[in-house]
């Protein structure tokens, strides 16, 4: 009987130390795709094209989805290269896109991202919507590989 108790101590330790193991492995990665998507919004704040153009992998996609003053939904796709260079060439004011809630989910070199965002130019209010990010694990790290992004003027959060 002893020794049982003694097998179910050890198992459960075991269990315990496999479980805060993943715990602490799923949070680094999180982080570390939240940092990729951090040092995109760095980038649009700074006008630092360079550092938008790591946060992408080489044929990342970008779309937009808008809802035209008819009620149709209108799909926009830009290249990933007139992104940058827009990011890139002076502006009067920042772009400041502030996004919060992250919802990051990872499953081995995938992870996705969903993120409320309030768009400011400067200080002024512009737009609002939500970001929908896929990141690939590449090795030079956490790279985004697509954006689908919502954005409307109104109930805005």
């Amino acid at each position: 009987m002893k020794s049982r108790s003694i097998q179910f101590i050890g198992y459960f330790f075991l269990m315990v130390a496999v479980l805060l193991y993943t715990g602490t492995k799923a949070q680094a990665q999180q982080a570390e795709v939240k940092a990729t998507v951090d040092q995109l919004f760095t980038g649009m704040r700074t006008g630092d094209s360079s550092l938008v153009r790591k946060a992408f992998i080489a044929d990342a996609t970008l779309q937009s989805v808008s809802i035209t003053p008819t009620g149709q939904v209108k799909a926009g796709k830009a290249s990933i290269e007139s992104f940058i260079k827009a990011v890139g060439t002076p502006h009067a004011e920042a772009w400041d896109e502030r996004i919060y809630d992250l919802k990051i989910e990872v499953d081995g070199p995938m992870a996705t991202v969903w993120a409320p965002y309030k768009f400011y130019t400067g200080d002024k209010f512009s737009h609002c919507g939500v970001n929908a990010f896929t990141l690939l694990k590449t090795d030079a790290g956490w790279k985004i590989a697509a954006i689908t992004d919502t954005r409307r003027k109104e109930d805005c959060i």
